[in-house]
Parts: structure tokens; sequence; C-alpha cells
């Protein structure tokens, strides 16, 4: 059976299209920055916070088949007993994918959704690391689907391009 499959393989089967590879290579902080403006005075009040989340992601081409992949995190969080910041924490989490066999929208979107995906629960992570060493209480963030941010993002573009036109 192995014989069978290696002798259609080598018949041009595989040769037509190129082979989709996909790997993770690294996973890696690329920027990390944690302030506390008002401590300790935000310590000596009741804390009610209220969380303002900024998330962006871009991704860039290292050399062939190889991307970098960032997905930004900023939350701001602000006591609203007195508006004060009591914190605000910022992650760029990044990994370096090689992949293969994708072009165009196919690989667009590989890098706009899937990667970020793959991405995410470690900045979540680091954040939530960061605030419980700044000694807050832990900002576990919700999950994010990136999906539907590519396609926003794609919605947009699209539409400016029809304004410019």
């Amino acid at each position: 059976m192995a014989e069978d499959n290696n002798q259609q393989g080598s018949q041009g089967g595989s040769q037509d299209k190129p082979q989709l590879q996909f790997s993770l290579q690294r996973i890696y902080v690329k920027d990390i920055s944690f302030e506390s403006p008002n401590a300790p005075s935000v310590f000596q009040q009741p804390f009610k916070p209220k969380v303002g989340l900024d998330l962006d992601t871009t991704s860039q081409s290292i050399s062939e088949d190889l991307y970098e992949v960032v997905v930004k995190v900023t939350a701001q969080v602000s006591n609203n007993e007195d508006g004060a910041t009591a914190f605000l924490v910022e992650v760029e989490q990044a990994g370096l994918f090689r992949i293969s066999g994708l072009a165009g929208d196919q690989l667009d979107h590989t890098l706009g959704a899937f990667c970020p995906n793959v991405l995410f629960p470690y900045a979540r992570e680091c954040i939530d690391n960061l605030v419980s060493r700044g000694s807050f209480p832990p900002l576990m963030l919700a999950p994010v689907n990136f999906e539907a941010m590519y396609a926003q993002k794609k919605q947009r573009t699209a539409q400016a391009s029809e304004t410019t036109q």
C-alpha cells in the first residue's frame, strides 16, 4: 500500500500543486510594558475597574516562506470611583510561521486570522501575569474572534478602495 502511494506521488500528482506546509517556528514577546502611574494611592480605595481594550494584528514577510505575525494588545484599566488610571499594560506577542503552498487571499487569511488565533492565548497569559505582579486582581481577557476581525478589516479596505475610485 505504501508502495502504491509512493508510485502515485512520483507520477506527478503532487507536482501539479505546491505542497501546503504550515509550521510554527518560534513564539516570543516582541514588546512588553506595564505602568501603574497612580500607585500606591490606587490601592487605598475600593477597586471598581473599567477596562479599555485595544487589539491589532500585523504581519510581514521575513524571507521566502517565513512570516512574522504580531498581536498587539493594550489594556488600560481605570478605577470607576475616581477615573484615575490604575494600570496600563501592553504586549506585542509575536510568532514566526513557515508557510508554503498558499498565496493571495488564502495566505492573507492565514496571516490575518489563523496565526493571531495561535498567538492570542500567549498574549492573554502574559497580560494576566503582568497585572498580577502589579498587585492587581487578574485580568482575564475573553477570547477574540480573529476571523470576524479579519472580515471587518477586509470590508473596511474594500469600502475605502470603492470611495477612492
